[in-house]
């Protein structure tokens, strides 16, 4: 990635639309739910979304989420996401997603997918998935990701998935406590391990727990910054500004939208550069090759 000419990376992008894969509508109903707790409807194409992103010149990071197992919906494959990545190295990366349940088998997709496909990531949903991310059965794939030096992002708090259907759709919000990290974080110290997304109701615990445990971030998407709590902007000014990291959540948030609101939600400006760009530099390893990203 040249990030020497990006404005910005965003570190939480979807890929919404397969063009490899016919459209499955299985569940389709978490969409619709989705589109009305988010006020969104878009579903771009990979190639959409790059030229969205590619026209502002901002950095991307993109992923699906495989939830085989829970929605029983098929997912977009993680090598066309990897594809598009390698096509478009100069403003874009890809991580995977590979369904926890898939333990062992799912554990030699993720050394595949890093030594093939040029992975560069991990992309995982507690609540969608259905599982706590303490849970020994995803122990295997995270080895992998630990002995790469790989970061993870782990979805916590509320999710918009989910929101308003009957019984929440069966999808339980508990999965998704950042507390639960704690136990992964002390286990896989080499896994960067961000907390996606303010963590409502849990944004105290999501904070103590990245305060504590250095090999902890956390990304600010899925919210626009003028609704942040104001103890996460303290400590993004304060304890944790090397490693708090702009996210949009695109399309169901505009990074257009998320910036405008960031230069007037509290963030002192000798931090935001870090939060847009700097911090997720040295998290991806763009700016020191060859040694921990995170050194």
């Amino acid at each position: 990635m040249d990030h020497q000419n990006l404005i910005a990376i965003d570190i939480h992008t979807h890929a919404e639309v397969s063009c490899w894969n016919p459209f499955d509508n299985y569940g389709e109903a978490y969409d619709r739910a989705a589109d009305k707790y988010f006020g969104s409807n878009r579903r771009p194409t990979i190639a959409e979304t790059i030229a969205y992103y590619r026209e502002r010149k901002i950095g991307l990071v993109m992923f699906t989420v495989d939830s085989e197992s829970k929605l029983g919906r098929r997912r977009i494959p993680n090598e066309e996401i990897a594809q598009a990545a390698r096509e478009n190295s100069d403003m874009m990366m890809a991580f995977a997603s590979i369904d926890p349940h898939k333990g062992k088998m799912g554990a030699r997709e993720a050394e595949r997918l890093i030594k093939e496909e040029g992975v560069r990531g991990f992309k995982f949903h507690p609540t969608v998935q259905g599982y706590h991310p303490y849970d020994k059965m995803a122990w295997p794939i995270y080895e992998v990701i630990n002995a790469h030096k790989l970061p993870a992002i782990f979805h916590t708090g509320h999710s918009g998935i989910g929101s308003g259907m009957r019984c929440g759709g069966g999808l339980r919000l508990e999965y998704s406590n950042p507390m639960h990290l704690d136990d992964v974080a002390i286990d896989f110290p080499d896994m960067q391990i961000v907390m996606a997304h303010p963590s409502f109701p849990w944004q105290d615990e999501a904070l103590s727990v990245a305060t504590h445990k250095p090999n902890v971030w956390i990304d600010l998407s899925g919210w626009s910054p003028k609704y942040f709590p104001k103890q996460l902007v303290q400590y993004a000014n304060t304890l944790l500004k090397d490693r708090i990291l702009f996210g949009s959540d695109y399309p169901l948030i505009t990074p257009e939208r998320w910036m405008k609101d960031f230069e007037v939600a509290g963030f002192k400006p000798e931090v935001m550069p870090g939060i847009l760009k700097g911090n997720a530099v040295r998290l991806l390893g763009l700016d020191q090759a060859g040694t921990a990203p995170w050194s």
